[in-house]
């Protein structure tokens, strides 16, 4: 059994030397999109790897027809720049970045719709590992090519029209987005403010304590209080673009409550079409 939620930094420390393992390095500001690699080429964990948000882990060339700001990447495309990484099904995967995981999450969550079971997120990210003067260098890591074969399970990757279908449905679509943005308020991302209605609010941050995930019982705790009385699977994901959502996806999986699902367009793609309601408040 291998790592599948997420990894403490001195666990991963000691773990350093197995052969199996690969570290991706997945820091990205949207403020100013060429920072994480920058810093990356400065320092990183040994051997780490670097994807980068809009180029590794999004499809830019799809934005548009309802895919919003970071589209989901076909599988042919994404599993490209798995081979081009080293990586194959048998070795576990551990993704941070140097927030509060939600770009790693993004990785995270490729990975599972893959079907790739062995990937975590570093708890913490960079600034746990650095707080704990753990070992970073600045090598430039070249792996040997290899070819990675898989699909994306389409059952948990949602479009508008099928968010729309679940929610006359009952189920319960959760919106990962800060609670002003949500409301409609101080949003600068996108050109239309507000909410897909039907939606609920629950900002992703409130799945952290102190920069790290709550324990897996008060995850379970609240993400139960939110379901309420509806099945992990009748859950459905969103943010702004498909992103920070992924951390909901892995605080559930944490808390055992695997199989929620992805709206991967999320606003951005819900207000691409312009006949399409929208909620305030």
């Amino acid at each position: 059994m291998g790592w599948n939620t997420l990894v403490p930094a001195e666990t991963l420390a000691i773990a350093l030397e197995r052969p199996d393992l690969i570290i991706v390095d997945c820091r990205f500001s949207s403020s100013s999109p060429g920072a994480g690699e920058f810093a990356y080429e400065h320092a990183h964990l040994p051997g780490a790897v670097y994807a980068h948000l809009e180029r590794d882990l999004s499809d830019m060339a799809r934005r548009g027809q309802g895919n919003g700001r970071h589209p989901w990447p076909d599988a042919a495309t994404f599993t490209e720049k798995l081979g081009r990484w080293g990586i194959l099904p048998h070795h576990q995967l551990v993704a941070y970045d140097d927030a509060d995981g939600a770009m790693a999450a993004r990785f995270w969550f490729l990975m599972r719709a893959l079907g790739h079971e062995k990937v975590a997120v570093l708890d913490g990210g960079f600034k746990s590992w650095e707080g704990m003067r753990l070992p970073v260098n600045s090598d430039l890591v070249r792996r040997r090519p290899t070819t990675y074969t898989a699909q994306f399970d389409g059952a948990r990757l949602l479009d508008a029209s099928q968010v729309q279908t679940r929610l006359a449905e009952g189920d319960l679509l959760v919106d990962a987005r800060p609670a002003d943005r949500f409301r409609g308020e101080n949003d600068f991302m996108d050109r239309v403010h507000g909410h897909v209605p039907g939606a609920v609010s629950r900002p992703y941050a409130e799945n952290l304590h102190e920069g790290r995930f709550k324990t897996p019982v008060q995850l379970a705790a609240e993400f139960r209080a939110a379901l309420d009385g509806r099945s992990p699977q009748q859950a459905i994901m969103m943010c702004g673009s498909g992103v920070t959502a992924c951390h909901h996806l892995l605080a559930m999986e944490r808390a055992g409550l695997g199989g929620a699902k992805l709206y991967t367009g999320s606003w951005s793609g819900w207000i691409e079409d312009p006949s399409r309601a929208v909620a305030q408040g």
